[in-house]
């Protein structure tokens, strides 16, 4: 059984810390982390991605960004990350890791996978449009993570 889940993204202020709240919200028996290949060390979550996550009733004001580390990747038990180039950088880091690593959108598009774009220093329509994939990809794992009977 699961019981850690880690998101990982780029900066760790857009996508990864909103994906790991919805998770968290949606998963409450799981351990859910958040974490950035090149974060942006103690940012909060960006002004456009928070009022998005907020407007879901999402807690996302005491995020602070932190750095991935091999230490990280070993303790979960699920890696989702939002694009191919991001699993492969998780792979340099931890190659045992790769096995466990996995698209955050893997269920969308009839299991096709898509990415998930960065919206970082976008227009606010791209914010929307990724904030509508985290949601979508997020209920899609939630639903294959939530145990049978709950």
């Amino acid at each position: 059984m699961f019981q850690h889940l880690l998101v990982v993204c780029t900066g760790n202020i857009c996508r990864s810390p909103v994906a790991a709240a919805i998770l968290a919200r949606d998963l409450p028996h799981l351990r859910v982390e958040s974490a950035g290949l090149g974060a942006l060390i103690g940012h909060g979550v960006e002004p456009t991605a928070r009022a998005l996550a907020e407007a879901d009733g999402l807690e996302v004001a005491g995020h602070r960004a932190r750095q991935l580390t091999a230490e990280m990747l070993r303790q979960a038990d699920i890696v989702l990350v939002m694009s191919e180039g991001q699993r492969q950088a998780v792979a340099d880091l931890v190659p045992e890791a790769l096995g466990k690593t996995l698209l955050l959108g893997r269920w969308l598009d009839s299991g096709r996978g898509p990415e998930i774009p960065d919206p970082y220093r976008q227009a606010p329509a791209v914010f929307d449009e990724v904030h509508r994939l985290l949601r979508e990809a997020c209920e899609a794992w939630a639903t294959r993570l939530t145990p049978q009977g709950v």
